[in-house]
């Protein structure tokens, strides 16, 4: 069985769903330190023919907190009308703004449990069905640190095999992995790219929000299965 472990982010790029793709359980870390001017709560949509970040606001955000002990801000409304304003020409429009503005006018407060939400619920869009397991509510090893508290993951869920992003490279080893009996491998997305407006050049790596506007959920399916394992 193969496991993947990542932070939640908000609305993340294509890579995030190819590494939910290409597992069987996917844990979302939500007891993990939140990242300040990371991808947890801000990503790039296309405004003019750029790459533009868009931020949801937090509330008393800090590097000192885990996800799941911040809490969400009130820009969710400004968000949406961003969003309506740059995407209201876009093939999928219709179809994929109610999903997008319904994610962002959740009432919940808490950011990982949005985050959670709006992951499963693209799941759902995107015909993804890889279980997904959120870290909090099952494993009680925040003790443990870095590759120590993965490979614990990997053992509690039976798991022979756990995909790491590809940066993980540097980060992680094959051989401390196999002294444990698991398997890594590393996730290489292949290049993807698709219309967006006009006659200018595509911006690659805009958030999951861009390439639901320009593509349907079944083009989707197949740009998530273009990936190796290395």
């Amino acid at each position: 069985m193969k496991v993947a472990i990542m932070q939640p982010y908000l609305f993340p790029y294509i890579g995030y769903w190819q590494l939910i793709q290409a597992v069987d359980e996917f844990v979302i870390f939500d007891d993990v330190h939140y990242i300040v001017r990371g991808w947890i709560n801000r990503n790039n949509i296309l405004v003019q023919s750029s790459r533009k970040l868009f931020t949801l606001e937090t509330s008393e955000a800090s590097q000192n907190k885990l996800i799941n002990q911040i809490s969400v801000g009130g820009n969710k409304d400004k968000l949406i009308k961003t969003i309506r304003q740059n995407y209201k020409k876009a093939p999928y429009f219709n179809s994929v703004i109610g999903l997008i503005s319904d994610l962002l006018l959740s009432d919940e407060k808490n950011l990982a449990r949005f985050l959670v939400t709006t992951i499963r619920e693209i799941c759902a869009y995107l015909m993804i069905d890889t279980k997904l397991i959120v870290s909090s509510e099952v494993f009680n090893n925040a003790d443990l640190k870095s590759a120590d508290r993965l490979i614990d993951i990997c053992r509690q869920l039976g798991a022979g095999v756990y995909v790491n992003a590809v940066g993980g490279k540097d980060l992680y080893s094959k051989d401390v992995f196999a002294g444990k009996g698991l398997q890594l491998l590393f996730i290489e997305s292949e290049p993807i790219e698709y219309a967006q407006f006009g006659d200018a050049p595509f911006v690659p790596n805009l958030s999951i929000i861009d390439v639901m506007m320009f593509n349907s959920p079944d083009v989707i399916h197949e740009f998530l299965g273009k990936y190796r394992l290395v």
